[in-house]
């Protein structure tokens, strides 16, 4: 596998993002406290059962076919890299790549609940990006819908009989959109509008983040069908093995 070739691909888009985009931020995902204490232990509880059947997961694939672990490293560090780009979109949040589009094509849903967690907990300890309260609501949206909604749309795009390149950038966008849209509806069910409520609070954060999220989304799409057309050209009996390719292709 042409790691360096991925590296450098990302480090371009970076950078790019980087000259583009602002270099401050208020933080990383939804921000330590920022939550109610009912509703940091609500998405605690609901994230539970996913990590569970990650790590079920995990186990699966790697005792199936232990070379696999050099791609499941692979889809984690893509997913770090790229979720730790921080662009400021409303107070206590802000808007970032996720990066799990790639690791749920290749290792399902699942599988992303796990690393997504584990890169967040990363991030809030090392980084100060997102929280220890918050990773709960951090995880469900990052690690559960994201990687649930790139791997349906993927899926369901290759049934449809789109080409695999439209169906990755698909998948990637997508599934970056819902983990905001996710995000956006955990803050308003925390702090609803005073006239209208839940919904027009979610508007309003949707609205904000929808700004900075949108360019982000089309822009991770893109560089999720370049790296994975580098895979696509040296670990090709991988994605065969993890059946993200039919035999034909």
């Amino acid at each position: 596998m042409k790691a360096r070739t991925i590296v450098g691909l990302t480090v371009v888009y970076i950078l790019g993002v980087m000259l583009v985009l602002p270099q401050y931020a208020y933080a990383m995902h939804i921000m330590e406290g920022y939550l109610p204490i009912n509703w940091a232990g609500f998405w605690y509880a609901l994230v539970i059962p996913f990590i569970f059947l990650g790590l079920r997961s995990i186990q699966k694939t790697i005792s199936n076919n232990p070379g696999l672990k050099m791609l499941l490293g692979l889809a984690g560090a893509f997913a770090f890299v790229l979720s730790s780009l921080k662009i400021p979109s409303v107070t206590g949040s802000c808007s970032h790549p996720t990066g799990v589009g790639l690791g749920a094509i290749m290792f399902g849903p699942m599988t992303m609940s796990v690393l997504g967690c584990i890169i967040l907990l990363f991030q809030a300890l090392l980084l100060a990006h997102g929280g220890i309260t918050t990773l709960g609501a951090n995880t469900f949206s990052m690690g559960v819908i994201g990687p649930i909604v790139s791997y349906a749309v993927f899926r369901l795009a290759k049934k449809l009989g789109a080409p695999v390149w439209l169906s990755v950038f698909l998948a990637a966008a997508l599934g970056d959109l819902l983990t905001y849209i996710t995000t956006s509806l955990q803050l308003a069910l925390a702090f609803p509008d005073p006239s209208g409520g839940i919904m027009a609070s979610l508007l309003k954060f949707m609205g904000v983040f929808a700004v900075t999220q949108v360019p982000l989304a089309v822009s991770e799409g893109i560089l999720t069908v370049i790296v994975f057309n580098v895979l696509l050209a040296y670990n090709k009996q991988e994605l065969r093995d993890l059946s993200v390719l039919t035999k034909e292709v």
